[in-house]
């Protein structure tokens, strides 16, 4: 099973001390209440190799050997981390394997990236983290600690796995928890949520919860779908939304930022809208799902096969 210990030590002497006063009481319950394949997912970490690679985060996330592994070695490899299908965000280059994941994550972080104030040095939330990719990203650009909130059991076997392929790198963590659980630290310099608001049955709890972790002056970034309109524009689907059941409130740009002022984020702005490709997000040999294509209306893209309008998404960056 994955041990939190090295986490609790890391965080005892920084800013996220006071988390320790809840965090270790939550876990031990979590781990009461896990999915019933969590056990198997764990068993597939302890398995895979120990390696001292040449990791390269800057540009994606990487780890190579200065002798490549044989082709024995690649196989099993392989074999191991597919056992954690489905792969949803990426890329990953491990030691010769490309995880090919359902969304191609990198798009979404060059877009992202130029709108930042610098990472280096700065103590970073990710709020529904997935797998971890934007959090490595953030290592390469000189983070000083990231830790990634996710409560799915299959997403923290992910990281784990790649953690263990990147010579076990402690600069980043994941804490298998929503963050509706965490108590307010105000210990973050910034904040990402990235693809979760439109799961948020309570759009202004979430925002309000965002701005509760971060430092005085912390920068949030926030990534969303949106809709075109005005600021009284936000769809709220009857059923589903690109046959995602969870789907409850897609405002407009203006809608948004309104939402960002309104439980008190200031310097709030736009920084990039796009709508969402059959490039980004495609069927892969490490997906066995559906994927955006099977979502979208099969005689015109603009739509989702409800009839709405197809995804777009929208990064704002505000203060708090």
């Amino acid at each position: 099973m994955i041990d939190f210990c090295p986490f609790y030590q890391q965080i005892a002497t920084s800013p996220l001390a006071a988390w320790l006063e809840t965090l270790p009481l939550q876990l031990k319950q979590w781990e009461k209440q896990t999915h019933g394949d969590y056990a198997k997912w764990a068993k597939v970490v302890e398995f895979l190799p120990q390696l001292a690679a040449e990791v390269n985060l800057t540009d994606k996330v990487e780890a190579r050997l200065a002798e490549p592994l044989s082709d024995g070695e690649r196989q099993r490899l392989t074999y191991h981390l597919k056992q954690l299908m489905p792969w949803r965000k990426g890329p990953y280059h491990l030691y010769g394997v490309h995880i090919d994941c359902e969304w191609r994550s990198d798009f979404k972080w060059d877009r992202v990236l130029p709108h930042l104030s610098p990472l280096n040095g700065r103590t970073i939330l990710d709020v529904g983290c997935g797998s971890g990719y934007h959090m490595w990203r953030m290592v390469g650009e000189g983070a000083k600690m990231v830790v990634g909130i996710d409560p799915t059991e299959l997403f923290l076997c992910q990281f784990e796995a790649v953690r263990k392929l990147l010579n076990n790198d402690r600069r980043a963590n994941l804490i298998p928890l929503g963050i509706e659980q965490m108590q307010p630290l105000h210990a973050f310099d910034t904040v990402f949520s990235m693809g979760v608001l439109y799961h948020r049955k309570s759009p202004l709890d979430h925002l309000s919860q965002l701005k509760n972790q971060l430092v005085k002056g912390g920068e949030l970034v926030l990534e969303t779908l949106v809709i075109d309109g005005d600021v009284n524009d936000v769809l709220v689907p009857s059923d589903r939304y690109a046959k995602m059941k969870n789907v409850y409130f897609i405002p407009s740009v203006p809608a948004l930022i309104n939402w960002l002022e309104k439980v008190g984020f200031k310097n709030v702005r736009c920084v990039d809208e796009a709508v969402t490709t059959l490039a980004e997000q495609r069927k892969t040999d490490w997906l066995e799902n559906e994927s955006l294509i099977d979502f979208l209306d099969p005689t015109d893209h603009s739509k989702t096969i409800e009839g709405y309008p197809a995804p777009k998404r929208a990064v704002l960056i505000a203060n708090s």
